[in-house]
């Protein structure tokens, strides 16, 4: 069977830039930080006091109480963008063989928040005293299973969980239901809400995050030479694909088409990447190689760019690696730089704003850009963004435990 082509028809959006995509697309373009002095616990006792919240959310705005109460905070973020990407994408499921329409998701860590509640409530009030919907709200799988309830999708239904990886990982996997005659629709993304007091503690531990307490709107600086560690964001972003004939004969708002995913893995060490950057620079290989493209056509690299001294020089060096002397003439971005890293959320956010660098000829910038490092030397888009017609475009996400990936998508 010959491989099916595979657009995406919506896209939702949730972070501390806004509810939803209009928000985000503008504030991106503009190059608005995201960050902000945390207002949910006491930072009293952190290294780093502030993140990138969704700052006005109001469960009550897109939840009945009863139905709030059996939702963790991760899967209300991606039910939202859910919503907005089945909206966008036009599909009326009831008219479609939803035996052939899936769900799958991505999430680096899961209902977090209500662990932590829950533990209060046990050690305060006794073990008696706990929810019977604890466990259906921390288990990673219940944003893919609440969206098929919700949706009504009785195909392939399930969560991919590798760290900062996760959804580019779910994206792909959709995209492979498709392409592999699976489905014809999958609903896919991600989300994570682990800006909590636990969550966060881990994090400063493992000195990940930056300490720029005094200045959080510039903290998240990728590829800057002062960058000194990544923001903590929160948020979700769903995607509508479908198969192309599918998305032609109904009369889809077609943004791009996804043409190749690579997937690797360093194989090196939990949390820091490998140096010889063999594993990313493997992954966009991959991705060009399943799309059979030459590097060479690719204008733009939506980076995984977090801000972090490893990461940054690494990444640079494996798009060096894999682009050879057209690497100077690509833009590269960091959509880090103001939503901050929504961890196992990050790579389907990031794929949105590529879709839409696609769609509308723009490229998003990468903030708080002002000292060059000489281990980054490429076009980051520095602080403006850029008119660019991008005809082909690849979005990396690289995750600990090693993983890496990359999903190139292109102009229709």
């Amino acid at each position: 069977m010959a491989r099916r082509r595979v657009v995406i028809t919506g896209v939702g959006a949730v972070s501390s830039l806004g509810l939803d995509l209009a928000s985000n697309w503008e504030n991106m373009l503009n190059g608005t930080s995201g960050a902000g002095p945390i207002t949910r616990f006491d930072t009293s006792k952190h290294t780093c006091k502030f993140a990138c919240e969704v700052w006005n959310w109001d469960t009550e705005k897109f939840f009945p109480k009863i139905e709030s109460k059996r939702l963790d905070k991760f899967t209300m973020f991606y039910l939202v963008a859910a919503d907005e990407a089945m909206k966008a994408s036009g599909l009326d499921i009831s008219k479609e063989d939803r035996t052939r329409a899936g769900c799958i998701t991505g999430t680096g860590i899961g209902g977090i928040h209500e662990i932590e509640a829950s533990k209060v409530t046990q050690i305060e009030r006794g073990a008696d005293r706990i929810s019977p919907f604890f466990i259906p709200k921390i288990m990673a799988n219940a944003m893919a299973g609440q969206a098929a309830i919700r949706f009504g999708l009785m195909g392939t239904c399930y969560v991919t969980s590798s760290a900062c990886a996760s959804s580019s990982h779910a994206i792909g996997q959709a995209f492979r239901s498709i392409q592999w005659g699976e489905a014809e629709i999958m609903l896919t993304g991600g989300s994570e809400a682990a800006t909590t007091e636990l969550g966060l503690a881990g994090f400063c531990s493992l000195k990940a995050v930056s300490t720029r307490n005094d200045d959080p709107k510039r903290a998240s600086r990728p590829f800057d030479r002062d960058r000194d560690g990544f923001v903590m964001g929160e948020g979700a972003a769903a995607l509508v694909l479908e198969e192309y004939e599918h998305a032609k004969k109904r009369g889809a708002n077609i943004l791009c088409e996804v043409l190749g995913y690579g997937s690797t893995d360093d194989a090196f060490h939990i949390t820091a990447p490998n140096e010889d950057a063999d594993g990313p620079s493997r992954a966009m290989q991959q991705a060009l190689h399943d799309a059979n493209l030459a590097a060479d056509r690719v204008q733009y690299v939506n980076a995984h760019g977090t801000s972090t001294h490893l990461n940054d020089k690494i990444e640079s060096a494996a798009i060096q690696r894999v682009f050879g002397h057209h690497a100077k003439k690509l833009c590269v971005s960091s959509t880090k730089s103001m939503v901050g890293h929504l961890l196992g959320a990050s790579g389907a956010i990031e794929l949105v704003a590529t879709a839409m660098s696609i769609k509308h000829g723009q490229v998003h910038p990468t903030i708080n850009y002002t000292t060059p490092d000489p281990d980054c030397n490429l076009d980051y888009v520095p602080n403006v963004a850029r008119d660019l017609r991008v005809d082909y475009a690849l979005s990396n996400s690289l995750g600990f435990g090693g993983h890496n990936t990359s999903l190139l998508v292109g102009r229709v």
